[in-house]
């Protein structure tokens, strides 16, 4: 934990890095001095952030005093779907005692003060760090090292290129490159999934007649890049939305089919469009570099799964490559 704590604000850095250093060069194209440039594409960087968390910081505000209104009503749905099939069993279940205790948890849980919900949301944030102190240490480290790896990437890559001895530059630099376009069509790309699978999911909900269909369009679309878990969540909590708003029924049939389309959409056409074809990794694979970065990194590690299993999967290639075409392999 401690060392991932460390390594939190660099790897942070260096992947901001990497999706803003395209910005910074269209700067200094149109003769803005590179550190300007440099400093120019950290501000919009922030501000698009910045944006994101406030916007979801309002849908938190706009959807928990709705959540909560709308739970007595859920409650009574799941009575009304669960009664008869627990009667099969001869099971009857106190639903008055149940929302009674439901509701009083949702109201101590959730607020109607927009105020205090964000208050929570940033408390709970604060404390994930080891101090307030400490949290906004580590941002401002991030935002120096930001700055400075815009400023210098070229000359901070060209050193370590010059660094690698001459014999192994042939056989290093195509594979850098082919790392490079890999990550740079998955980390770009991805951006334009999430966007067009959020409005694509929250207008289907929608017009399904789905409340919060906004929150959870927004969030499906905003956890696509963890592969596989991001959607399974977003399935579940989006069925279970349904299941008790309409009890059993034709909406539940509806949000199976527009998540069915929105994989086909995905799959078949938004990531091969707009991310590039996915290279091959196993759903195992994917899912155990979910685990291990997620248990080393936390959430930035979840961030960084399939980048670095793809990494490593060029590697892999490469070394199956001269494997197979090694004298000691093709030796009788």
């Amino acid at each position: 934990m401690l060392m991932s704590e460390i390594l939190m604000p660099f790897l942070a850095a260096f992947i901001f890095a990497y999706i803003l250093e395209p910005l910074k060069v269209r700067l200094a194209m149109a003769k803005i001095p590179e550190g300007l440039a440099a400093l120019v594409a950290v501000f919009i960087g922030i501000i698009a952030a910045t944006f994101i968390i406030l916007l979801l910081l309002n849908l938190l505000q706009h959807e928990i005093p709705q959540i909560r209104q709308q739970f007595p009503q859920w409650i009574e749905n799941l009575k009304l779907w669960l009664t008869p099939k627990l009667a099969t069993f001869d099971i009857e279940l106190d639903w008055k005692d149940i929302q009674d205790q439901a509701t009083a948890q949702i109201t101590t849980q959730l607020s109607d003060n927009a105020n205090t919900v964000v208050t929570k949301s940033i408390t709970t944030i604060l404390k994930s760090s080891s101090s307030i102190l400490g949290f906004f240490a580590n941002s401002v480290l991030a935002l120096f090292v930001l700055f400075y790896l815009l400023l210098d990437w070229n000359h901070f890559f060209g050193k370590i290129g010059n660094a690698i001895p001459k014999k192994l530059q042939a056989t290093i630099f195509p594979l850098a490159i082919e790392v490079d376009s890999l990550l740079s069509q998955y980390l770009r790309g991805q951006v334009l999934v999430m966007l067009v699978l959020s409005v694509t999911y929250s207008l289907g909900l929608y017009l399904i007649g789905v409340k919060s269909a906004f929150a959870l369009g927004t969030f499906t679309g905003l956890v696509a890049f963890i592969p596989y878990v991001g959607f399974m969540i977003s399935l579940c909590l989006s069925l279970l939305a349904a299941l008790l708003q309409f009890g059993s029924g034709n909406e539940i049939l509806l949000v199976l089919v527009l998540f069915s389309l929105g994989q086909v959409l995905e799959g078949f056409y938004l990531t091969p469009r707009l991310v590039g074809e996915r290279i091959g990794l196993h759903p195992v694979a994917v899912l155990f570099a979910l685990m291990v970065f997620g248990k080393l990194f936390g959430f930035l590690g979840i961030l960084l799964a399939f980048p670095m299993s793809a990494i490593c999967l060029v590697a892999f290639r490469f070394l199956k490559h001269k494997y197979f075409s090694s004298q000691w392999y093709k030796a009788n």
